[in-house]
């Protein structure tokens, strides 16, 4: 009876916590070890996924108290998901006796080549992926390690998850930049935290079906749990890059939910091509906010919503705008906030020039309701550069608070 019991005990205990019972086939039971080197345990981690594509099987990141090492180069074949014990992990987690993370933890070796190559039916979850010999203070050090995950170039993909994934020290982290002749579809990248020192965290092109990023968070306090930090001369360094921490386009209805990201130069870019749904997004000290483009009237169009703009990052006021729109296309802005102030943390002008600057020659619409705007340095919220360009703005709030409607070119 006592004897059945304890077997009772255990399997419930193992539906309760999957940690106990593992997903998928252990990764040492292919002698991928905390103990081996970066180059035999990325060859036997690429004999297990072998293994796994045919079987549409998991392999599982036992956690350890030390990282196992790779070099780059992996191919994440068709139906393949390698599983680690993880949630995000926004902060890191701590070694007990040394400056590091624990866990299922992959401590990438060298800069060849991208680590993880994704094909179709793949999925990444719960990893940790540490670059322990990026540079922390001089940015003329930085390792420009090629992406930690990448879109295949040379076949079509279709259905990759990623999600509670953490990156220390990355240079870009999640690279769907497909290209036309063989596209992705349905990307979802959701729950990842990391701080890429080009700063472009997650970008996509050429992805014909639903892409989204939901609940992603970039900001250089990432590893604040391991006593590790990143100098303020190397936030610096990422500003100047002058890239966007989420780039879209080539896409068709891009979902974009809950994204944060703090001391990058762009926010979010909405491409000429691409078109959907931006909600609930936090974009603290940056330079530019959100850069919408568009080619076309039919549908190349924005609903952007429930968000707040902090922009200040750089030196010259003139260049610090927390929205910029052009092209062609409809965007409409309901509940979008931006004001400015001072950080330590970066280089900063502590305002910025307007709320929104329009640019280009070609007709497009613009509507705002309930956008508060205020720390601009320009008389009125927007800059107009485009004539062709028709604003309406209804219950707004200017940086006097008071009361702002508009309508520019009827």
């Amino acid at each position: 009876m006592f004897k059945t019991l304890l077997v009772a005990v255990a399997l419930l205990m193992s539906w309760v916590n999957p940690s106990i019972a593992n997903p998928g086939k252990n990764i040492r039971d292919f002698n991928v070890s905390p103990k081996n080197d970066g180059k035999t345990n990325t060859r036997n981690l690429q004999k297990a996924i072998d293994w796994a594509s045919k079987y549409g099987a998991a392999l599982w990141v036992e956690p350890s108290d030390e990282p196992y090492a790779l070099a780059s180069g992996l191919i994440l074949k068709n139906n393949v998901s390698i599983i680690g014990v993880h949630g995000p992990v926004p902060r890191a987690t701590s070694h007990p006796t040394k400056k590091a993370p624990v866990g299922s933890v992959f401590k990438i070796e060298d800069a060849e080549k991208p680590l993880f190559i994704v094909q179709s039916a793949t999925q990444i979850k719960g990893i940790q992926f540490w670059y322990a010999h990026q540079e922390l203070k001089d940015p003329a050090k930085i390792i420009k390690y090629p992406p930690t995950i990448q879109v295949s170039k040379t076949s079509r993909t279709e259905g990759v998850t990623l999600t509670n994934l953490t990156f220390y020290g990355e240079y870009i982290a999640m690279d769907f930049n497909a290209v036309e002749e063989f596209p992705c579809e349905l990307i979802l990248i959701e729950q990842c935290y990391g701080y890429p020192l080009s700063g472009e965290f997650i970008r996509i092109n050429f992805c014909y079906d639903i892409p989204r990023f939901l609940h992603c968070h970039v900001n250089p306090s990432n590893m604040r749990q391991m006593g590790l930090g990143f100098s303020k001369a190397i936030v610096d360094a990422v500003i100047q890059n002058k890239t966007f921490a989420y780039s879209i386009n080539n896409t068709d209805n891009a979902q974009l939910i809950d994204l944060f990201t703090f001391a990058t130069w762009g926010g979010i870019y909405l491409g000429d091509e691409s078109y959907g749904q931006l909600t609930n997004f936090n974009l603290d000290c940056v330079t530019v906010g959100i850069h919408k483009a568009g080619n076309n009237t039919k549908n190349r169009n924005w609903q952007i919503a429930q968000g707040s703009i902090i922009a200040n990052a750089g030196t010259v006021v003139e260049n610090i705008h927390p929205i910029i729109v052009e092209g062609q296309g409809h965007t409409s802005f309901t509940n979008v906030e931006a004001f400015s102030g001072d950080n330590g943390a970066l280089t900063n002008t502590g305002e910025s020039f307007d709320f929104m600057q329009v640019r280009g020659t070609d007709k497009l619409t613009i509507s705002l309701f309930g956008c508060r705007m205020r720390n601009y340095i320009s008389k009125n919220p927007f800059t107009v550069k485009n004539p062709a360009a028709i604003i309406q703005a209804v219950a707004c709030i200017d940086k006097e608070e008071e009361l702002y409607n508009t309508i520019i070119n009827p």
